[in-house]
């Protein structure tokens, strides 16, 4: 283990507060889904006067299953639709999280809802499962439909699971979430031809309409015009490619009229580069420096396909970037003094934190984990970000089986005086964020003051 302290000199340049922009709290927006939960299961009681026999209950059971799910599946799209009030308040590694808790409870509510309207039915006809299935695909109304929409949920489901999800690439695990939509336009038709509350229910099926147009009219503004909207607007180009260690390249962007992004230190956009071989497919990277009046820098390390090309990139080669995204800004500090924890290639939008985030001489704190000295991105930078704001910069090298745990509790108190009333803000792989969280707790951090995010997708 190797630890650099830069020393504390004058304080650095101020940047000015951004402007201050709509934040959904998280938990308001938890209390918004489950009140939605509860109208829907209302709906469902006002149409469900009388339950009799095993048929009765596990049919009924069935229907309320399949409704909370058809709900549950416009909150999926809904976190996913890329709201700025949602990404700026929750932000997008929390919403991502909830994204995939939804999809399995999306997922379990639908096999419910037909394994136990496909029971009920059978014993109201009094037929085995299987006649009765083939009954319900075939003489039911879009039944059909809606079974290849749960099959393709079920396949969905299962490449997001933990045991595969890693062994795809990004490009493909993002393009085979798109069969969703495909899923969503299937079911959406079911509902309303065979549902009971909405057959005779006009209100009913207006609500359901404006639910899913409503969604839809959301997905289709941020995710796809927006992104049209920025890139006439901005004109981004590549400007230049600079190595910054073995596999990390730093890419710098030209446009015009940058400030109108609104980027805050911090956040990162999906950048889709337009080259043969990478204009298809958008990648997050976060901004590595604070942005500039007409430019901005992404720094990237070799994890994948498209991330491995951009060392190749051309100056003048355009670029659409969807965002700004992400809540590890400046806005979520609490209080005076800030702790900055970065592991890995986690270090870009903290460094560009280190660089901007308001804060006093003697109150800004970087702890930065690396491998190696050569895995120590931006370290010329950070010394001198360091120098100028009177700032403290830690690094920790070395392989874990050579230096153990370096962010324990003890020693993040021994480095960090009065670290209770600091606010953290850490990045890096998901084992080390979720390990420091833990370590911050047990020092007395409140958890309110801890900000993190996953360097993953």
């Amino acid at each position: 283990m190797s630890t650099t302290i830069a020393g504390r000199t004058a304080a650095g340049a101020q940047h000015a507060a951004p402007r201050r922009k709509a934040r959904a709290r998280p938990a308001a927006v938890l209390t918004a889904v489950a009140a939605g939960a509860l109208a829907v299961a209302a709906m469902w009681w006002a149409n469900t006067p009388a339950v009799a026999g095993l048929d009765g209950w596990l049919t009924n059971a069935g229907r309320l299953c399949g409704l909370l799910a058809a709900y549950a599946i416009t909150v999926l799209l809904a976190l996913m639709a890329r709201i700025p009030a949602l990404e700026r308040g929750a932000g997008s590694d929390v919403l991502s999280r909830w994204h995939s808790m939804g999809g399995r409870y999306v997922v379990g509510l639908s096999v419910a809802h037909m394994l136990l309207i496909i029971w009920g039915y059978a014993l109201t006809d009094r037929t085995d499962v299987v006649s009765e299935t083939v009954t319900l695909n075939l003489a039911y109304p879009d039944v059909l439909k809606a079974t290849v929409a749960l099959l393709l949920l079920v396949a969905i489901g299962i490449v997001s699971a933990r045991a595969v999800r890693p062994r795809l690439r990004y490009e493909t695990w993002f393009h085979l979430h798109f069969y969703t939509y495909l899923a969503t336009w299937l079911a959406f038709g079911h509902q309303l031809a065979t549902g009971a509350e909405f057959v005779d229910s006009p209100r009913a099926r207006l609500a359901w309409y404006a639910l899913y147009l409503g969604v839809a009219a959301v997905l289709v503004w941020y995710r796809f015009l927006t992104p049209v909207r920025q890139a006439l607007r901005h004109r981004l180009r590549v400007a230049r490619v600079v190595r910054e260690a073995p596999g990390v390249v730093s890419v710098h962007l030209t446009g015009r009229r940058l400030d109108l992004l609104g980027a805050e230190p911090g956040q990162f956009f999906r950048w889709r580069f337009l080259t043969r071989d990478l204009w298809w497919s958008p990648n997050p990277y976060s901004l590595s420096a604070a942005p500039r009046p007409g430019e901005l820098r992404i720094t990237v390390k070799d994890l994948g396909d498209q991330s491995s090309s951009l060392s190749g990139l051309r100056p003048g080669t355009r670029v659409l970037a969807e965002g700004p995204y992400g809540a590890l800004t400046p806005a979520r500090r609490r209080g005076r003094r800030v702790l900055l924890i970065a592991g890995g290639i986690g270090i870009t939008p903290l460094r560009a934190l280190f660089e901007a985030i308001p804060a006093a001489s003697g109150e800004l704190t970087l702890l930065y984990r690396a491998r190696t000295t050569d895995d120590l991105v931006f370290r010329g930078e950070l010394e001198a970000i360091s120098l100028a704001r009177g700032a403290a910069l830690h690094y920790c090298v070395g392989p874990r089986s050579a230096v153990g745990d370096p962010f324990t509790p003890q020693t993040l108190a021994r480095l960090v005086p009065d670290l209770h009333d600091h606010d953290v803000y850490v990045c890096g792989p998901e084992e080390m964020t979720r390990s420091v969280a833990t370590a911050l707790q047990a020092a007395g951090v409140p958890r309110r003051r801890v900000h993190r995010e996953t360097f993953a997708f």
